[in-house]
């Protein structure tokens, strides 16, 4: 018999039968009122809601992240929506969180990031591009800031801004390396000087960073006004809400502080919104979101970026920080296929064929890659979280393979590891993962911090260098020793901390699969995100706006005859 065809993402999406928003939102027990309807599909929801529902229990808060990534993919999203599912098909009340993606990307290399097979967020072409203009409003908001301040300087510098001190930059939601430095001021106005400066991808912007961690318009407000533009030439910051801009780009805010309701490829309920990245910022959706989720939902399935030691540290040590939620379990995801690659063993190039020792039985190095997933379960049980391990099922892995990646989670003190096959399955794929979730959820919670906020800004740093990438110790530049010594004399010293690294490694230094140990790691600067309320070091060159491969992903984007969406992944 011939073996059946498997549809693209795209056609699975469009394919998928699709219920009214208001009836998804009737389910998990939204009212109309509460409603803002963006189309048949989709819709805004009133943050009253949480007015309504303050005195309700929150259900079960479950975390899904990763082992460090590799160009193979580990699955990630595809197993937050699939746990939901498999969450559904065993008759629990679940929603869904998660990110909205940059145009960026999805226009890039990675294409989208609405899941994929049958373990999507629908409408998928919705979800993928504009859906309700959120990342545009937080672009326009972080831009309408940077001309306020160089029309400031222009019209006279009344603040004294020292010019040199402006780290301010624009943004723009594509991938566009030719915007990375720029030279503005050319026009040759009087008042106006030329200066370096440049783009950044809107998703990297604190504004975004900010939606994402805000609790209401007000505290919106407040942390706009926070933000630090610049130093005048006393060496005091300058604000938002000394250049009189932060109302305006609250105002610009004020629809895109609301989450969106979407719905799964089986018409579970999932709440979109906020879309930091992981590597420069704190990598998670909303905690509004969140929020409201959990009083909707017995259990609240969410999502945080790249591997754990990026993502999930920080929805640990920033997010439940400033939200006060406590996770109940957290789920790694990882494929026996990147395990190997972590081994050192294999070389992979996009576009080429994959080594035939990632896609046959190969126990040596399997073993070798597991060092990478068991110092992440170790990571995630020092926050006192109970763990479960996703085995994202490939048709390549073996009995022996899946037998030793289990034995291996176990052994490094998983609470299970469970094969998870939703993509070719959806929620009946999920269902082992949703059971072992369960379980791991009804069991307590020791929930902590890495660090308590009063240590100082580089006993905070060393703690998870140390700790969760296994450094052996940090080497500071001359230019972030000033910053700590500023940073702390303006009381910044407080805020936690949101380390900016490579998110293909545990380490600075993507070459280092595995699990590294005992090395340098290199701050070379330290930057302030006051507004959204931490200190971002970087680790190594870091790059804030992505370029694009010789072949973007967006070339085979286009409509057909009938004026569908094709090409879209």
């Amino acid at each position: 018999m011939a073996k059946k065809k498997m549809l693209s993402d795209l056609e699975i999406a469009q394919s998928a039968k699709m219920k009214p928003i208001t009836e998804i939102a009737k389910k998990i027990g939204v009212k109309a009122d509460e409603l803002e309807l963006y189309g048949k599909y989709k819709a805004k929801v009133s943050l009253k809601i949480l007015k309504r529902l303050k005195n309700k229990k929150n259900g079960k808060y479950i975390d899904v992240t990763a082992i460090t990534p590799t160009p193979l993919g580990e699955g990630k999203t595809v197993t937050t929506i699939g746990l939901s599912l498999g969450l559904n098909k065993i008759g629990k009340k679940v929603c869904t969180c998660i990110r909205q993606p940059s145009l960026g990307p999805v226009f890039g290399i990675k294409g989208g990031a609405a899941g994929g097979g049958y373990s999507q967020v629908v409408p998928m072409e919705d979800f993928n591009l504009h859906l309700t203009g959120d990342v545009h409003a937080v672009g326009l908001a972080h831009n309408l800031l940077s001309a306020f301040l160089d029309s400031h300087i222009l019209h006279g510098n009344e603040l004294d801004i020292d010019p040199n001190t402006i780290a301010w930059r624009r943004v723009v939601d594509v991938s566009d390396e030719a915007l990375r430095s720029i030279i503005i001021g050319l026009s040759g106005r009087k008042g106006l000087s030329p200066r370096e400066t440049g783009y950044d991808i809107t998703v990297a912007s604190e504004v975004m960073a900010i939606l994402a961690l805000t609790s209401d318009i007000f505290d919106l407000r407040k942390r706009l006004g926070r933000i630090v533009v610049a130093m005048n030439r006393k060496g005091n910051p300058v604000t938002a809400e000394d250049l009189k801009c932060a109302g305006a780009m609250t105002v610009l805010l004020k629809d895109a502080i609301k989450p969106t309701l979407m719905q799964t490829t089986e018409n579970s309920p999932c709440f979109v919104h906020a879309g930091p990245f992981a590597n420069i910022a704190h990598g998670n959706n909303s905690i509004l979101a969140d929020k409201i989720a959990l009083k909707l939902a017995d259990y609240v399935v969410t999502e945080s970026g790249f591997g754990a030691d990026c993502g999930a540290e920080k929805f640990f040590n920033i997010k439940c920080r400033i939200s006060g939620l406590k996770p109940d379990c957290v789920v790694v995801v990882a494929t026996i296929r990147a395990l190997k690659m972590h081994s050192g063993q294999f070389k992979v190039v996009a576009g080429k064929p994959l080594d035939p020792g990632l896609t046959r039985e190969n126990l040596d190095a399997l073993t070798k890659g597991c060092c990478n997933l068991e110092k992440h379960i170790e990571n995630m049980r020092l926050f006192g979280v109970p763990v479960v391990v996703a085995i994202n099922k490939f048709t390549t892995d073996t009995k022996k393979e899946i037998a030793l990646l289990r034995e291996r989670a176990k052994g490094a003190g998983a609470e299970d590891a469970v094969l998870s096959d939703v993509w070719a399955k959806g929620g009946i794929g999920g269902k082992a993962l949703a059971q072992a979730v369960v379980r791991a959820a009804d069991k307590p919670s020791n929930f902590k911090f890495l660090y308590p906020p009063e240590l100082s800004i580089k006993e905070k740093i060393e703690r998870i260098a140390i700790e969760i990438y296994g450094a052996g110790k940090v080497e500071y530049s001359p230019e972030a020793e000033a910053k700590i010594k500023l940073f702390t004399e303006k009381g910044y010293d407080h805020l936690p901390i949101c380390m900016a690294k490579t998110h293909l490694s545990l380490s600075h230094d993507p070459k280092l699969k595995g699990r590294p140990s005992g090395f340098t790691l290199p701050i070379r600067d330290i930057r302030a995100s006051v507004g959204a309320g931490f200190l971002y070091p970087l680790c190594g060159a870091m790059k804030t706006m992505p370029g694009l491969p010789k072949v973007p992903a967006g070339t085979k984007i286009d409509i057909d005859k009938n004026g569908n969406t094709v090409g879209l992944f």
